[in-house]
């Protein structure tokens, strides 16, 4: 089946939203009569919205062209969407032809930009762009999240790595909460870019390779880029727990600055402060070690991360 087939998203997506809903949580009367599924009847919905039943039922049922956005505002607000939902909603329902195609070349990272990456000293910060791609970050990114570089440019991808790569996985103390948030994200993002080729190849393997996602993606939660905190467990220096703020590009929506920070005065400040401390000395170290010969220095970066453990210890 096609993971983005939008008329079945449709269709999907109203069901999981009117499964959540209850007849005492929109003012309706329940007289106990046993209910085959959960959630709203059909019949309840469309008298919510104020639309017949079979219309509404054909809209479940694939055949969502040419709703007016009026009966779509309506049914949003008797399935009690919020601002985020209620666009997704509208991504679709909006006709084919009238979608933003996606463009197949690969973004690309003003010059200024990198420099701006590379400028935030203790600052972690990577560039994400189209399906949670990373396509830029600094060294103490590298450091913290693991080496982007080291990856081909195919796998550089958030969603990917929390679902295909356990150093990953082992990263984030709160793995679940961080998987549902890069899937629901995914999810909207499908609503926005439907012909997206690669994106369809993206939740096609995913769905092979991991039934987490596979769950997840059924659930037909969204939610958009936003700022919170992050709790993480390093392998060098240890738990931290860091705000980030996703800062949308001005001049491309589609690609937006993500940025780390710990609290002044914490201990995650301090394991981050080491961290980076860490990545400054290796740096060196591997400057040293290269204009020496390949020989030289390549027994100093396990001596620098046993001292990182060690500081991490006794913090």
């Amino acid at each position: 089946m096609d993971q983005l087939d939008q008329r079945a998203c449709l269709g999907e997506f109203l069901r999981s939203r009117r499964a959540r809903l209850r007849p005492e949580d929109v003012g309706l009367t329940d007289y106990g009569r046993r209910r085959r599924v959960p959630g709203l009847r059909r019949e309840e919905l469309a008298q919510l919205a104020g639309v017949s039943v079979a219309y509404y039922t054909r809209l479940e049922q694939r055949d969502g062209h040419n709703v007016s956005a009026e009966v779509l505002d309506a049914i949003a607000r008797a399935l009690r969407l919020d601002g985020t939902e209620r666009a997704h909603l509208m991504d679709l329902a909006r006709p084919k032809a009238r979608r933003r195609r996606q463009s197949r070349r690969p973004q690309q990272v003003r010059p200024a930009l990198r420099t701006l990456m590379d400028a935030m000293d203790g600052v972690p910060a990577y560039l994400v762009g189209h399906r949670q791609d990373v396509i830029g970050w600094n060294r103490l990114a590298a450091a913290l999240f693991g080496d982007f570089g080291a990856l081909p440019a195919a796998e550089r991808n958030l969603v990917r790595l929390m679902f295909l790569d356990p150093a990953t996985a082992e990263l984030y103390g709160e793995w679940e909460c961080q998987a549902c948030w890069v899937v629901s994200n995914l999810r909207l993002y499908a609503g926005q870019h439907p012909d997206d080729e690669q994106l369809s190849a993206l939740v096609g393997e995913l769905s092979v390779k991991n039934e987490e996602f596979r769950r997840l993606w059924a659930a037909h939660t969204v939610a958009d880029k936003t700022h919170g905190v992050k709790l993480l467990r390093h392998p060098l220096v240890g738990e931290m727990r860091l705000s980030f703020e996703t800062l949308t590009l001005p001049d491309d929506p589609t690609q937006a600055l993500v940025t780390f920070h710990a609290e002044p005065g914490s201990a995650s400040e301090d394991a981050l402060r080491l961290l980076a401390s860490w990545d400054a000395q290796r740096a060196a170290e591997q400057a040293a070690g290269a204009a020496a010969g390949p020989a030289a220095g390549q027994e100093a970066v396990p001596a620098v991360a046993e001292d990182a453990e060690r500081d991490a210890a006794t913090a």
